[in-house]
């Protein structure tokens, strides 16, 4: 970490503590605990959306799925794809929150002061986007595999961890593993993650603003964390829209029938207003209470390492 120069403007020694590797480090770690434990405990609702969006004729809606996946497979139906689940998203986690404070501070020194501060919301999109970019290539292979595993018959592909990794390295020609997925991934999670960050800070910077006009750090580290969910929840909702058609698409593309078509080909069949409404419902509440629970999980690791938390005026 290179030291100051007196008297030149450092965005990474603006805030409350110094951004240093140590800084970075427990961003990241605060990352794999906000998204690897949040997108594992609610593997039933995936498994239930990525149905309802490869078979919407047999999976008509949330609690009905569950039920079919529970009369046919057992309770076991509902957690198919934990593993996967928990290392892909704890390694995005990783890369996503922690490379976002590396490349916010990158791109505001990049821009000196006076235009990081009047074009705050550019450096939020360009620093979360190049995150994203690396969060899931990390992601790829376990998201391919997870999808798979959900989206087979009961009996058609193995469902343990091990077994469904060697699976889909086995079948690399069909399946196009481990980065077959990745543009139509790049296509949902950077509008996601730009968002998520995005909407997240502004919603932040308007609490402070307008509802809680004191001085950030005057309010207890409770209300700090409570204005952490509310605007992570809020967040959310608008990050379920913008990504659900590729969302939508990643799931058919692990579907059997749609094996060796493009991304292309399936968004002309199966139609745009599908690919976006498809599952929404469920999606809109499955990722606003998932971004605000990561947005929670991600400041109180901060505000107990003595970083403070996320965002404000």
């Amino acid at each position: 970490m290179s030291i100051p120069v007196p008297g030149k403007w450092d965005a990474r020694f603006v805030g409350p503590v110094p951004h240093d590797t140590s800084y970075y480090a427990k961003c990241m770690l605060g990352g794999v605990l906000a998204c690897g434990v949040t997108h594992a405990a609610i593997t039933p609702l995936d498994v239930a959306k990525c149905n309802m969006q490869v078979n919407p004729q047999k999976y008509k809606g949330l609690v009905g799925g569950l039920r079919t996946l529970v009369a046919e497979e057992g309770s076991k139906g509902i957690w198919k794809g934990f593993g996967p689940t928990f290392v892909g998203y704890s390694l995005q986690g990783m890369f996503k929150f922690g490379l976002y404070e590396v490349f916010k501070d990158a791109y505001a020194n990049l821009v000196g002061e006076e235009a990081s501060q009047k074009y705050k919301p550019a450096i939020w999109l360009a620093g979360s986007a190049s995150a994203e970019v690396f969060a899931d290539i990390a992601l790829c292979p376990f998201e391919m595999t997870k999808v798979k595993i959900q989206t087979s018959p009961a009996g058609t592909f193995p469902i343990s961890f091990g077994a469904a990794l060697s699976q889909m390295s086995a079948t690399k020609v069909e399946t196009r593993y481990p980065f077959g997925s990745i543009v139509p991934l790049w296509s949902r999670q950077i509008p996601y993650t730009m968002a998520k960050f995005l909407f997240f800070e502004k919603i932040v910077q308007l609490f402070y603003t307008h509802v809680f006009t004191e001085p950030k750090e005057t309010y207890s580290k409770g209300t700090q964390l409570g204005v952490t969910f509310a605007s992570g929840y809020l967040a959310g909702v608008v990050c379920a829209v913008v990504s659900h058609p590729a969302d939508s698409l990643v799931s058919l593309l692990g579907k059997a029938e749609n094996k060796g078509k493009s991304a292309g080909a399936i968004a002309s069949e199966v139609g745009w207003a599908k690919l976006a409404t498809g599952g929404l419902g469920t999606r809109v509440i499955m990722i606003g209470t998932l971004t605000g629970l990561q947005w929670w999980i991600y400041d109180t690791f901060k505000a107990t390492m003595g970083m403070g938390t996320t965002g404000g005026k």
